[in-house]
């Protein structure tokens, strides 16, 4: 179900500089757009960002908002080659595109360079409230107006026709900190457990807890979910709730158009390659959600980005090791799959 507010979130967010911004050589960085200091999305951009350290090549660390700003900046800012994309947000994009000439060029360009993970949806709430349809007429945090979390937890409540709700903009490190004061009465904030913001804070379980989610209506849209009990310290039965996909975004850059895409293009395909050969390190050392890694769960309607499967090949190497020619390729996923098959084969 997609509705008004959604449009013009979107459109409020993407409306900001539709081209993307250029670079030249002698100020060329690789950045990484990942969330905010105590989520998952940095996790897994140091993570990545260790790959490329390992190999010699530097790559940003970037906080942001989340989903929304992510994937903006993958399209507009500067040396901005990556960034991680809630699947909701893709899927309201995709659903717009055909129709909405701005959105339309907002999405041209942008690629996926790889699935990831099931993030779960978690709200934060007193005891008293039971579901998300009693946060009718309570405070409630949804964060930053450009976050992927805002995103959700607007749909969320609207696909619900919660009403009456005084939706705060907080971030969740500030909204967990209100919460904690009493001075209000949940948060949203869709993160892959375990969230750091929740395993590192003092949440007293006999005051708070997370809300189930298993409405019908938003299971047409999201994924079932389950947080297992002991995850965190405040959980002693498991919760069943919601989940979307995060998607590692970049763009599809034109080697051949100038200095600028081919060095950001080698720079997805190097990336490419590094995160695959270093799966099963990142498995071992990494965040634990990367044990749930798929990166055959692709979002349906958008296509892998062509540097990505330059850097898939078998005999492709990163320029730590060896430089790598260009190779031809196409945008079909058929051929991402096939390569992912051949280098995943056991």
């Amino acid at each position: 179900m997609i509705t008004t507010m959604a449009r013009r979130l979107l459109l409020t967010v993407i409306a900001v500089g539709l081209m993307p911004l250029a670079a030249t050589a002698a100020d060329f960085e690789r950045n990484i757009m990942t969330g905010g200091p105590s989520g998952t999305y940095i996790r897994f951009g140091r993570d990545i960002a260790n790959l490329g350290k390992a190999c010699g090549q530097t790559l940003n660390v970037v906080e942001s908002a989340g989903s929304l700003e992510n994937f903006v900046g993958v399209r507009n800012r500067r040396n901005t080659q990556f960034g991680i994309v809630q699947s909701d947000v893709l899927e309201y994009l995709k659903t717009y595109e055909a129709n909405d000439p701005e959105v339309q060029q907002a999405v041209r360009g942008v690629r996926i360079m790889f699935p990831l993970y099931n993030e779960e949806v978690h709200v934060l709430a007193r005891k008293d409230i039971g579901s998300l349809k009693d946060l009718q007429g309570k405070k409630v945090a949804v964060g930053k107006k450009d976050s992927g979390t805002f995103l959700t937890a607007s749909l969320m409540l609207d696909i619900l026709q919660v009403g009456s709700v005084d939706r705060l903009p907080d971030n969740p490190d500030q909204a967990l900190s209100k919460l904690l004061a009493g001075e209000i009465d949940a948060f949203f904030y869709v993160a892959g457990a375990p969230a750091a913001l929740f395993a590192n804070a003092d949440i007293d379980k006999q005051k708070f807890h997370l809300l189930p989610i298993t409405d019908a209506p938003l299971l047409a849209t999201y994924n079932a979910a389950t947080i297992p009990a002991g995850t965190y310290s405040f959980m002693d039965q498991p919760v069943d709730l919601v989940a979307v996909k995060a998607v590692l975004m970049t763009f599809d850059y034109d080697p051949k158009r100038n200095a600028y895409h081919r060095d950001s293009c080698k720079t997805v395909s190097d990336f490419s390659s590094l995160i695959l050969n270093g799966l099963t390190e990142l498995e071992e050392t990494g965040h634990p959600k990367w044990k749930a890694v798929d990166l055959t769960a692709l979002p349906p309607g958008w296509q892998v980005g062509s540097c990505v499967k330059v850097g898939l090949a078998v005999d492709y190497k990163p320029t730590c090791t060896a430089p790598a020619a260009p190779r031809a390729s196409t945008d079909a996923n058929e051929e991402y799959l096939n390569l992912l098959k051949q280098r995943l084969k056991k």
